[in-house]
């Protein structure tokens, strides 16, 4: 028996990975994110297999569908949006299954920031431009950023930024990082990334929050900020530059 954490993705069901599709139609029971995942990637699982909803389960209660899998001998596909590295709630899982002596691996998934980044026909990192990409978030409700983690500590780098889960904090997100990357910078803020009703809004520092207001967007969506994202004027990498010594 194991327990198969699969990444299903940013939302677009075609973006599945063979091998999730595969461990998930070979799972007789399935534990999903129901706001998050898509149904056709659930309607993989074989027929009869046990089909879970995660999406109101605390911690203790999804450890439980799982154990009480493991006592029957039946895989488990444990399937989260987006890629399993970065704010999946996988880490927390994994600890109480090694405590229990419960097997697992991990199938990554295509990350939103990626999707995003496809809906715009964007490369991230442009030659002399921008080499660095962080991956952050903002804190509400939910679990506090450590200290040194702030975007204003980030910020000061420059670098190209993808804020996940803070659009309902767009208004802190400006305010704070206007004086280090300019009122003019660019940013695009991609909500349902590869969704059917996947909506582009693009601005700058000083614009975007109302033209988020406007759009009506309110959750599911990612901001980008950074030079990147609307500065043509870049150099050509040296990857392919005919000055590079190239192997016969």
């Amino acid at each position: 028996m194991t327990v198969h954490f699969i990444g299903a993705g940013p939302g677009a069901p075609d973006l599945l990975t063979l091998r999730g599709r595969d461990l998930i139609s070979r799972s007789p029971v399935c534990l999903y994110a129901g706001s998050l995942v898509p149904k056709e990637v659930i309607a993989h699982a074989p027929a009869g297999a046990r089909i879970v909803d995660s999406a109101e389960m605390n911690l203790d209660e999804i450890i439980a569908v799982i154990a009480s899998a493991h006592q029957q001998g039946l895989d488990v596909a444990r399937i989260h949006s987006g890629d399993l590295s970065i704010w999946s709630t996988m880490a927390e899982q994994i600890r109480r299954l090694t405590a229990l002596g419960i097997p697992y691996d991990v199938t990554p998934g295509v990350p939103a920031f990626a999707a995003a980044a496809a809906a715009l026909n964007q490369e991230l990192t442009l030659p002399e431009i921008a080499q660095t990409l962080i991956l952050t978030r903002t804190s509400t409700r939910s679990t506090a950023m450590p200290i040194g983690e702030d975007l204003v500590t980030l910020g000061r780098s420059g670098a190209t930024m993808a804020i996940h889960l803070s659009i309902m904090n767009i208004d802190m997100v400006t305010s704070q990082l206007l004086s280090l990357y300019g009122k003019d910078c660019p940013v695009v803020v991609v909500f349902r990334a590869s969704w059917p009703d996947e909506m582009i809004v693009r601005g700058t520092l000083s614009t975007i929050q109302d033209a988020v207001v406007k759009a009506g967007i309110d959750r599911n969506a990612l901001i980008l900020i950074g030079r990147s994202l609307a500065d043509s004027n870049f150099g050509e990498s040296y990857l392919y530059s005919s000055s590079r010594a190239r192997d016969s």
